[in-house]
């Protein structure tokens, strides 16, 4: 439930604030550099948010997240640059630090083999927001401009409340430690000297990385292609539509394996975006190949993460979960640095190709992971052979009875 507040509070602005900033800064290069300083603040936040739990209680850290999201929102309400801005940047850092804490609830109360039927309920629950937010906030944006934001700002003060009734509490394995705080970086080390984390983390930079060519650029391309400036939003809606699926998709992962799931969802989704690319010329075309590679994001949605989870030792369970969500503000960080770069010398096509490159070496990638991975490898233990012993000799009093 709290992830369908979530997502009704994100889908509704996901389209909209390419569009203000487009709108306000009339440069697609200029998107891409806020984009990438907004990135870098949202990064060193996600960071900070470990070493924040150790003077503050992780629900309150939740609720400062949380209240983030309703002040980003309302800020966004004026259309102005400057307001713009911030209220991105706000809800930015709102997602990185309740997505952090939200991680750490799941790995304390979910046991790991159940980490996929988690993450699909997850999906399934947020498909209505997903599906109906991106197209409604573009038409609510053109109707009344301030409206997706009060729709914004009022799913996330119910997403607060819904947290408060709940009163998760504080995790399971939060202790008062003697010890100074650690440095926010200290726990990186530790992940690096771990491949299976280093993997995992790397397959959720790469398709965040597709998600922001999707959802950023594609209303961009479709505006300067005269496409109209709602294609973005309603593209959107259509392909987050496939979320309702996901119990479908999770029963093909586990008749094969999430492996073979991580490699087709990475495969596939690199074919249609370099199609996009090459089919540039016809905008229709490149639109739907970018929407058919777009369901094989959503395919990776429910597996990619998994590798990362299930690696995850439950003595680092706070500090992995902030290093994982760290994926999205790397992923803020190198799309738009990339697109900086790239819209310099080349037309916005040129992104889908180098969206597609990035999914085909994560495919590459892939291949490094085991064939049973997220199998419970658990079989039921023999049940050994009684051992009896010889029987009592019988006293008087019982062949009394028994006779």
């Amino acid at each position: 439930m709290l992830a369908a507040a979530e997502a009704v509070a994100r889908g509704m602005l996901i389209s909209v604030f390419p569009l203000q900033m487009y709108r306000a800064l009339q440069d697609a290069a200029l998107v891409s550099k806020v984009y990438f300083l907004i990135g870098l603040l949202s990064l060193l936040a996600g960071l900070l948010v470990p070493f924040l739990a150790r003077f503050l209680p992780r629900r309150w850290v939740y609720v400062a997240g949380a209240s983030c999201f309703v002040t980003g929102s309302l800020m966004a309400i004026d259309g102005s640059a400057s307001a713009t801005v911030i209220g991105l940047l706000l809800t930015s850092i709102a997602t990185v630090t309740t997505f952090v804490c939200f991680n750490a609830y799941v790995l304390d109360y979910i046991a790991k083999i159940e980490l996929g039927r988690c993450e699909t309920s997850r999906m399934f629950y947020s498909a209505a927001g997903w599906t109906v937010g991106p197209a409604l906030g573009v038409i609510l944006l053109r109707w009344w401009e301030p409206a997706p934001f009060l729709v914004s700002a009022a799913a996330s003060f119910v997403m607060l409340v819904m947290f408060l009734t709940m009163r998760m509490g504080n995790g399971k394995l939060i202790t008062k430690s003697r010890a100074a705080p650690t440095n926010p970086l200290g726990y990186l080390p530790r992940f690096f000297a771990q491949p299976r984390l280093v993997a995992g983390w790397l397959f959720a930079v790469i398709r965040s990385c597709g998600w922001w060519v999707y959802v950023v650029y594609l209303p961009i391309f479709a505006i300067q292609s005269g496409l109209g400036d709602q294609l973005g939003g309603i593209a959107l809606s259509i392909s987050n539509a496939a979320l309702f699926v996901t119990p479908f998709m999770l029963r093909w992962m586990q008749r094969r394996s999430i492996r073979k799931t991580v490699r087709t969802g990475f495969l596939v989704a690199a074919l249609f975006f370099a199609s996009a690319a090459l089919t540039s010329g016809l905008p229709w075309v490149a639109v739907l190949c970018l929407m058919s590679g777009s369901f094989f994001l959503i395919l990776l949605d429910i597996s990619a993460g998994l590798p990362f989870l299930l690696a995850v030792k439950p003595s680092e369970r706070t500090e992995m979960s902030a290093v994982y969500s760290s994926y999205r503000d790397v992923s803020g960080i190198l799309t738009p640095g990339v697109a900086w770069v790239v819209l310099s010398v080349a037309p916005l096509a040129a992104l889908f190709a180098v969206g597609g490159t990035a999914l085909l070496g994560a495919w590459a990638l892939s291949r490094t992971l085991p064939e049973r991975l997220g199998k419970t490898g658990l079989r039921q233990a023999p049940v050994p052979e009684p051992r009896y012993a010889a029987p009592p000799q019988m006293t008087s009093q019982d062949a009394r009875i028994r006779a």
